[in-house]
């Protein structure tokens, strides 16, 4: 008898501790974000209309169509005249990058991101236990991870990891990757570098689908603070509530849509496929299926299964009344876009029923700081909250698109009300821009190209 008793109660507590251990690793699983600092470079390295032209003029490797082509994209591309250039192609030196530039381009971004990220938010360089830095282009040995390390004397048993070629979804890649070493690290701070090397890779040649990323990429990135500690909870700006990463990689098409690679001539470019559309909205309809169960109330996803299976009964639907979908509003309040491109945010929202209210963010970012990669999520970020959008309680769905292809997704619930001005402070009263005055002065100055009359005229 006093057997079965000591069993019993060895049983009772074995569940006591399962259910105790439960409760307790997924309450340390949190991963909150205390302060982030997107790049903004020196008015010397504004790539405006006349700096842009002075660069195509230089590659002589360009013709009449080139030209024209140069000018179209340019139009559409939705970028204003105060995006960011590397040095070395504002000096002439594009052709001719050298490891140094790499080096300089980064080190400004990084350095710089981070001394104010450590003087905002009080953290010493001595207290961080993770970083991670993610440069799709660029990875030197030593790491640009140990570079950091070296620069502020950092502690020998930091958790260093470098993340490459995973393009502009790279940063919440980098994110996910700090979530899951949180369950592990107790009551620990990271830091996530995401930016991109432009100089050494802006391409010399004459392929039209590899000039497209010298007309969208720009200078730019962000150094962001976690840390998964509960007594921070107050200090913290937001909280990630859910991380969903798919990789479609295994797809031959979508490997191929966005890759770097050589031209003809041997120019080392970014090659961008019309399949690029196809693949992104295959990786991002895998993705919303998983993310939208735990991020939407269950009357939103049973409104949404009786109203497909009607549709599927009635033959006589519409295309219209067949793409009416999952209403995303009922469990986010801001989309967080990549401000990959103007058609990147058209079709995104276009795909998710978004109003220009919630496209605004994106449309001007990339208006005042361009595609800049993995970073350009953040600057995104920091318009909501120069505009006071972000309130307690709000969620965040950040978007992310990226090579392999991959689409990278999270929820961010915002902690406190959120009004700092930061990368924005000398901007944002000059936004938002309408979209019929989201035009730079390209056609004004250079729709001559275009003239029938130039079709017999050799441009050599």
């Amino acid at each position: 008898m006093e057997i079965f008793i000591t069993l019993c109660l060895l049983f009772v507590f074995s569940i006591i501790s399962y259910f105790y251990k439960r409760f307790f690793q997924k309450r340390n699983q949190c991963c909150y974000m205390l302060a982030y600092e997107c790049y903004k470079a020196t008015d010397d390295r504004k790539l405006d209309t006349e700096a842009c032209v002075r660069v195509v003029l230089r590659n002589k490797n360009l013709g009449l169509d080139q030209y024209r082509f140069l000018l179209q994209t340019m139009v559409n591309s939705g970028l204003g005249e105060e995006t960011y250039g590397p040095r070395n192609v504002l000096a002439g030196r594009e052709e001719i990058p050298t490891l140094e530039d790499a080096h300089s381009e980064m080190d400004e971004i990084m350095f710089d991101t981070l001394d104010k990220l450590f003087a905002k938010s009080g953290v010493s360089p001595s207290e961080i236990d993770i970083l991670v830095i993610d440069v799709s282009l660029f990875s030197p040995a030593p790491s640009l991870t140990a570079r950091i390390i070296n620069r502020y004397k950092m502690r020998d048993n930091i958790k260093a990891f470098s993340l490459s070629g995973m393009g502009c979804s790279a940063s919440m890649v980098a994110v996910d990757l700090v979530q899951h070493l949180f369950k592990t690290y107790k009551n620990a701070f990271a830091i996530v570098v995401s930016t991109e090397t432009i100089g050494p890779h802006w391409y010399c040649g004459k392929e039209k689908s590899m000039m497209l990323s010298n007309c969208l990429f720009r200078s730019g990135g962000c150094s962001v603070l976690f840390t998964n500690k509960r007594s921070l909870k107050h200090q913290a700006l937001m909280k990630l509530s859910h991380s969903v990463r798919t990789n479609i990689s295994s797809n031959d098409e979508a490997y191929g849509c966005c890759i770097q690679v050589e031209d003809e001539q041997g120019y080392e470019g970014f090659l961008l496929t019309r399949s690029l559309t196809k693949a992104a909205a295959k990786a991002f309809t895998m993705n919303l299926k998983v993310l939208v169960p735990k991020i939407l109330p269950i009357r939103e996803l049973l409104r949404f299964a009786i109203v497909s299976l009607c549709k599927s009964k009635n033959k006589s639907s519409t295309p219209e009344s067949a793409r009416a979908g999952l209403n995303l509003k009922t469990g986010i309040e801001h989309f967080c876009i990549h401000p990959g491109g103007k058609a990147v945010i058209d079709g995104l929202g276009k795909s998710l029923g978004l109003s220009e209210y919630d496209l605004e963010p994106a449309r001007m970012a990339l208006h005042r700081f361009g595609n800049t990669s993995a970073g350009g999520l953040w600057y995104v970020l920091g318009y909501m909250e120069a505009k006071k959008r972000l309130k307690k309680g709000d969620r965040i769905l950040m978007i992310s698109l990226g090579a392999g292809f991959m689409c990278n997704n999270c929820v961010w619930e915002v902690m406190k009300d959120l009004e700092d001005a930061n990368v924005w402070e000398d901007s944002s009263d000059r936004y938002p821009i309408s979209r019929k005055h989201l035009v730079n002065p390209y056609t004004e100055k250079y729709s001559w190209i275009n003239d029938e009359c130039l079709n017999f005229v050799r441009m050599d």
